[in-house]
């Protein structure tokens, strides 16, 4: 196989999954998936993030506060979020998605009692045996969040590359004072997690596919 053919099959394969197999990843395992996206590219190579990664007891403490934050309506976001930032066409694209998902897990798109408790579920993280709570310094800014994405894209492709399915979670970084104090966090912002370990194996919400624009759509070429 090319090195072009490796990498359309590691980009294109890759895909968020929500059901996950309880079996942990071995620790080197763990240690050279991270070792790996630290080779991220970032600004000036400031690196300016700080990965937790969660497993064991940790983890079913920290998803147990996580629910308790979501029942309890105790919101703590360090980057700001709106839904009116998705408009036009990306609020339709978005809907699209969020109908393919639902629709794969049999939740009808009026039960908003299904769809609150498949939320919650999401704070158990499907499933998955550890989680990597991504952090950037206590004055982070649009700027360090770009490498922050930049480092998230690498350690997703890394993950997949190793046969370990991921999910990158926004929501968790809506509940960051609760995080920072299970896992006794200080001066960092929190913008994410993902959730990562083995998929389960005929899970019908790991089979979903969404659909990409085209690339006129997105993208422009001059010359």
């Amino acid at each position: 196989m090319t090195r072009e053919e490796c990498a359309d099959r590691l980009i294109r394969g890759r895909r968020a999954t929500r059901a996950f197999r309880p079996d942990p990843v071995p620790q080197d395992t763990l240690e050279d998936v991270f070792g790996l996206a630290a080779s991220a590219p970032s600004n000036s190579n400031t690196q300016p993030w700080q990965i937790e990664v969660v497993s064991g007891a940790t983890r079913d403490r920290l998803s147990a506060a996580l629910v308790k934050a979501y029942e309890q309506q105790h919101l703590s976001t360090d980057f700001p979020y709106r839904t009116d930032l998705y408009v036009g066409t990306y609020g339709e694209r978005r809907r699209l998605a969020g109908a393919i998902m639902y629709g794969a897990a049999g939740i009808d798109h009026d039960d908003d009692d299904a769809r609150a408790a498949y939320d919650a579920e999401s704070l158990r993280f499907y499933g998955a045996p550890h989680v990597a709570m991504l952090f950037l310094p206590e004055n982070a800014e649009v700027r360090m969040a770009a490498d922050l994405g930049i480092y998230v894209q690498t350690l997703l492709l890394a993950l997949e590359s190793r046969g370990i399915s991921s999910c990158p979670q926004g929501l968790l970084g809506f509940y960051a004072d609760t995080v920072r104090a299970v896992l006794g966090v200080q001066n960092r912002k929190l913008l994410l997690g993902v959730s990562f370990g083995y998929a389960e194996a005929g899970a019908a919400i790991n089979g979903i596919s969404v659909p990409r624009a085209p690339l006129s759509e997105t993208t422009r070429f001059h010359s």
